[in-house]
């Protein structure tokens, strides 16, 4: 079993910043393909950045540019640094193993229990 927790998330203003982080239990799982998704209230949920193997990452469009993914293996951590913050990203933000290389993002069976990001 892999536990994920995130935190990070709360409050900021338009154009702020905020850096979520997403703890994995297992050492042995930080380098499998990672992602975060999010849910806003009446919308369905997106994938918003996935991390593969290699490291290298791929961000939905609404979010290129402003948005960064990132994992620290020696911490056990994965990421999501998000500057420029408008309020079109509140949303509830989950941490989630993905299946490699797709696009969108599928989980891959392990999900956190979600941050709230509220940007006004």
């Amino acid at each position: 079993q892999v536990q994920l927790v995130e935190s990070g998330g709360g409050s900021v203003q338009a154009g702020g910043s905020l850096r979520l982080s997403c703890v994995v239990s297992r050492f042995t799982y930080i380098n499998n393909c990672m992602g975060w998704f999010r849910q806003a209230p009446g919308k369905e949920r997106e994938g918003v950045a996935g991390i593969r193997r290699d490291g290298s990452a791929k961000f939905a469009d609404s979010v290129k540019g402003r948005f960064a993914i990132s994992r620290a293996s020696t911490r056990n951590t994965v990421y999501l640094q998000m500057n420029s913050l408008k309020p079109e990203d509140t949303a509830m933000y989950y941490c989630a193993s993905v299946i490699c290389d797709n696009w969108p993002l599928v989980d891959s069976g392990y999900w956190g229990q979600g941050t709230q990001v509220t940007v006004s």
